[in-house]
């Protein structure tokens, strides 16, 4: 296959499917997963494929160790290896956290920042091996700010953050960049649970007035984006870029490789 290739995680909907179609339609082959959802994965497929792109279907658990050694082996069957991988599975909890409990403690940090480790460490090999690759890790503002009643959700995001910084330094020797993104609120179903007044205070924080779309957010990962007034939309005020945390108006010097 002549065309680079990338895996999106937790792909079925929001800024995943999103940055699927997107990825589909710059030309790159995208290996789409996810959990359970498997009929909007399909779904996902057939979108992709009327728009002329190309994918492959790993569904499975990022979460699992075991299940993400599969998929990869599937990855290499098929390209070799992916020239970019978009870590953006991820669930939210809600609630006290003396409410939690472990199962829910486990299972968000399998899939928030577990994920994150055993696709890295499959995709690295590689990406190594070419001298060549860039990772992507999907943040949140509240991996830096912390939000009250998602006390476990910004702390799998804040260590992802700095899981993004450290392997940033670990592979800028082999020409790989990681790089990390702290949206702020996307319009997606994980966002739907807050009602009408909470979602109209949400936006009154948000310079731009209102959430970003998935769209939106989704253009912002592609290699050839240049940053327009969509930091406001989406309430972005930090990005980490190669281990490097840049405020809006350095941002907008940057260039993506």
């Amino acid at each position: 296959m002549n065309k680079k290739s990338v895996l999106v995680t937790g792909s079925s909907r929001g800024i995943g499917r999103a940055c699927a179609i997107a990825f589909a339609k710059a030309g790159y082959h995208v290996f789409i997963n996810c959990r359970q959802n498997i009929a909007l994965l399909h779904s996902l497929q057939d979108e992709i494929l009327s728009c002329g792109g190309t994918c492959t279907l790993l569904p499975g658990d990022v979460g699992d160790p075991s299940q993400v050694k599969s998929m990869f082996c599937q990855i290499e069957k098929e390209t070799g290896g992916i020239d970019i991988l978009v870590n953006n599975a991820g669930i939210a909890w809600f609630g006290l956290l003396t409410d939690m409990t472990d199962e829910d403690w486990s299972s968000l940090l399998q899939t928030n920042l577990s994920s994150v480790f055993y696709c890295c460490r499959a995709a690295i090999p590689h990406m190594v091996s070419v001298k060549c690759g860039r990772i992507i890790n999907i943040s949140s503002m509240w991996g830096t700010a912390g939000a009250s009643c998602e006390a476990a959700y910004s702390a799998s995001k804040g260590a992802v953050n700095s899981l993004t910084k450290a392997l940033a330094k670990e592979l800028a020797p082999s020409h790989i960049s990681v790089n990390g993104v702290s949206f702020g609120v996307i319009d997606t179903d994980m966002n739907r649970c807050f009602d009408e007044e909470e979602r109209a205070s949400l936006a009154e924080e948000i310079p731009y007035g209102r959430f970003a779309s998935p769209e939106e957010a989704a253009a912002f990962l592609l290699p050839d984006y240049r940053i327009p007034r969509i930091s406001y939309w989406a309430r972005l005020y930090a990005l980490t870029v190669d281990g490097f945390d840049f405020e809006l108006p350095q941002v907008r010097k940057l260039c993506f490789c």
